[in-house]
């Protein structure tokens, strides 16, 4: 059932990005899209996450994946199978973004954690000195 609410909460978000997100931002401008993104991803974050609608067994990018899928889909609804094969290079790009922004974090991860291991052997060598 959990699989289900996450499948739910993520079609609703990435339903209410992809056609009320851009109508702010046309109608109001630069203010309209700050907006729009306040108040759609806080309210979905609020009800995916805070409420619990959706399974989030340690990914970050959850509900980034089902807007995602829902832009892509949309685009497939909208201009056929050619929209969304004309899609596809940027896809490509945006995953190779996604996998070089997780192999950063990663090594961000790694670097802390050596630094707070160094700093602790220099706490340690001056309270024995």
């Amino acid at each position: 059932m959990k699989h289900v609410g996450t499948i739910i909460g993520t079609a609703i978000a990435g339903m209410f990005v992809m056609s009320v997100w851009g109508a702010f931002a046309g109608e109001y401008g630069i203010g309209g899209g700050w907006f729009a993104g306040f108040a759609i991803i806080g309210t979905m974050w609020f009800m995916n996450h805070w409420i619990g609608l959706i399974n989030n067994d340690g990914a970050f990018v959850d509900m980034a994946v089902g807007i995602g899928t829902a832009g892509f889909m949309r685009g497939v609804f909208e201009g056929g199978v050619s929209a969304g094969m004309e899609s596809l290079p940027t896809l490509a790009v945006a995953l190779l973004g996604g996998l070089a922004g997780g192999v950063m974090a990663r090594q961000l991860e790694q670097m802390k954690a050596k630094s707070a291991q160094v700093e602790e052997e220099i706490s340690v060598e001056a309270k024995g000195a």
